[in-house]
């Protein structure tokens, strides 16, 4: 059997955890020497509980996890009382089946899949009803973003990552409008993902490497892209902090991390401005709910600065019932109102006379967009930063 060796193994001695990342797989257990020190030297410093962090790691035979074996059990030996979890991920498909193994060896042993529950409303929002949504919303913010990804530095022949890609539509359009040298595209859900394989297939698209990935633990080496994407999806989760620092991470020094995002509340419409309005002052509270934030449109600046970036850029952009067909506009909201007004609310628990009401905002969002002389609006606030040289 051939060797396989393209790992690192880091011990954390202030998080006490052990990152594993890359590939392990030796022929003998003589190949894992270092890997031995890291373990006994985080045996002797850590009191409590040790962390064996394999989100990482996308490759290990069975000479590797039989030395991770020796290592939990060495572990019990010289420390009874340590606990020991190893944190896996669903994006590395055999990870949680193989090291839940370790379990048999005690009860100090747990096992966990840090992204079961990746944020509150994954079981929502990686559902595959929730694709009408994006494909609609983004033919509508395409006649703006296309435009407007220039001025944030996008350029042809640029290496170009999309990270929470969805469906795929948007990269498919940037792959199609600039090509890049070469577009990388991942997303956590694999219905979006089946989608925008099988569109990029339908299309003759064969320049897009779609993955299935976390956004905020990518399996991406560091400084390897010119412009990194990132659009509607820092809103999603409760902790976007981390996914910019994944995005600071991949971007090269000097190249360019481009985001969207919303800010609900500020969605209008005449006629029926008052009901539209309470409508969407909900959408956030729901969103909040599932601790996601529909506001963070305004706040993008701010994100951005904290993560360690400079020269950042900011601008918001109205899509409304005048950009194109007011059908699409109607076929959106209509879309919200579903996902919303149906399966958010009735998982929150709300009652049904709360229900028709935050329904009716929606129909009325929908009347002023189709109205012959009504005007229906949807702000998006786009942003881009440097990463320092």
């Amino acid at each position: 059997m051939q060797s396989t060796m393209s790992y690192t193994a880091r011990f954390d001695e202030n998080n006490q955890e052990i990152v594993l990342a890359g590939s392990i797989r030796p022929k003998g257990a003589d190949e894992l020497a270092e890997l031995r020190k890291t373990f006994d030297r985080a045996i002797q410093a850590t009191r409590g509980t040790l962390y064996l962090n394999a989100k990482r790691l996308v490759q290990l035979n069975n000479a590797g996890f039989q030395e991770i074996t020796n290592f939990v059990k060495s572990a019990g030996l010289q420390k009874p009382n340590l606990k020991i979890t190893v944190i896996t991920s669903s994006y590395v498909g055999w990870s949680l089946r193989k090291f839940s193994l370790l379990q048999k060896i005690g009860s100090n042993v747990t096992v966990e899949q840090y992204d079961k529950d990746f944020y509150p409303g994954q079981s929502v929002l990686e559902d595959s009803g929730f694709i009408p949504i994006l494909r609609t919303q983004t033919k509508m913010t395409w006649r703006h973003e296309r435009d407007l990804l220039p001025r944030h530095g996008l350029k042809p022949a640029m290496a170009v990552a999309d990270i929470c890609c969805g469906i795929g539509d948007f990269a498919a359009l940037v792959y199609k409008e600039f090509q890049p040298s070469r577009l990388l595209a991942i997303d956590h859900s694999k219905p979006s993902l089946a989608y925008a394989r099988k569109v990029a297939s339908d299309f003759h698209i064969e320049g897009i490497e779609y993955v299935h990935g976390d956004a905020a633990n990518l399996l991406v080496e560091d400084n390897e892209f010119d412009f990194v994407t990132c659009r509607h999806s820092l809103q999603v989760f409760d902790r976007p902090e981390l996914i910019l620092k994944e995005l600071f991470r991949i971007c090269k020094p000097g190249g360019r991390v481009y985001i969207t995002n919303e800010k609900n509340s500020h969605c209008l419409g005449e006629p029926r401005a008052d009901s539209i309005q309470w409508t969407y002052n909900e959408v956030a509270r729901l969103w909040a709910h599932f601790k996601m934030d529909i506001e963070l449109g305004p706040k993008s600046r701010r994100f951005l600065l904290d993560a360690g970036f400079d020269d950042v850029q900011v601008e918001s952009f109205m899509v409304t019932n005048r950009d194109g067909d007011p059908q699409d506009f109607a076929d959106v909201i209509a879309s919200w109102e579903d996902v919303y007004a149906g399966q958010m609310a009735v998982q929150r628990g709300d009652t049904a006379e709360f229900i028709a009401r935050f329904r009716q905002g929606f129909q009325d969002h929908i009347s002023a967009a189709l109205h012959p002389k009504g005007y229906a609006g949807w702000p998006i606030w786009a942003a881009s930063a440097r990463k320092p040289r």
